[in-house]
């Protein structure tokens, strides 16, 4: 028998599955007792499990992010949807996607025609919300206004799925919506977030009508990272007047380009 056929010792496996489980939060190599699950691994599940129904049902605080929205020198305006409650929203999505008869008379007395307009939206994690949508909005709206862009007030909305910015982009006359909204939390992530941008909402816009970008938390998508790419669709929405599967993402192609250059 060859030094290649002898069998590694267990612990070797052991430092294996240590160095993939650094880069990946995915569960693998789980620790076993026998023929089950270890007790930890077991616990563990259920915590992740407990935290993404959490983060289903947990709720923004509205009056704390108008107060920081506007503390950032933007306008801000609290709506609400058709779904009066959680169990509305999550047994009728399409109550999500459509304001309240008073949110749309609120919104009538707003100031129109806006280059674009932020929506933070609970979706399916306010969580997401919480932890997230400031820092981005941080990083997305000084370089747009540096260029002249006009920001319509930001939009706080309960209940809300991602068709309800049509509505809000429609009402206001805007030429692009940017929704912030919570993703459907998974067992590693019960607290990611999601942009969705349309280039001149109206109710009715598809999914395929729209681009996105998720993952964005600092475990995933990085604000950062979120924000150029943000930055750059806009962009590019304008000029071309496009969004969804007729604007590609090249944002990483001219970064190369870029860098090759210098």
């Amino acid at each position: 028998m060859s030094a290649t056929d002898v069998p590694r010792p267990p612990h070797d496996f052991e430092r294996v599955w240590a160095r993939l489980r650094s880069v990946t939060p995915a569960r693998i190599g789980l620790s076993r007792t026998g023929s089950s699950v270890a007790t930890r691994e077991q616990l563990a599940f259920q915590l992740a499990h407990a935290e993404a129904q959490d983060a289903v049902n947990d709720q923004i605080d509205p009056a704390s992010l108008l107060a920081a929205v506007r503390s950032r020198s933007l306008d801000a305006v609290q709506l609400a949807t058709m779904a009066r409650d959680r169990r509305s929203y999550l047994v009728r999505p399409d109550f999500g996607r459509r304001l309240a008869e008073g949110s749309r008379e609120a919104l009538a007395a707003t100031p129109h025609g806006h280059d674009i307009l932020f929506v933070l939206a609970d979706g399916l994690s306010a969580r997401a919300i919480t932890d997230h949508a400031l820092p981005l909005l941080d990083e997305t709206a000084p370089p747009l206004m540096r260029d002249g862009w006009k920001i319509g007030p930001v939009a706080v909305v309960e209940q809300a799925r991602v068709a309800v910015g049509d509505e809000i982009g429609q009402l206001l006359g805007a030429a692009l919506v940017a929704v912030l909204i919570g993703e459907r939390p998974g067992l590693t992530s019960p607290n990611s977030l999601a942009v969705y941008l349309t280039w001149s909402p109206k109710i009715g816009r598809s999914d395929a009508e729209r681009n996105c970008l998720s993952n964005i938390r600092p475990a995933g998508m990085s604000y950062k990272e979120a924000a150029d790419r943000l930055v750059y669709l806009c962009k590019e929405a304008r000029l071309r007047q496009v969004t969804g599967v007729s604007l590609k993402d090249n944002f990483k192609l001219v970064d190369i380009d870029t860098k090759s250059i210098k």
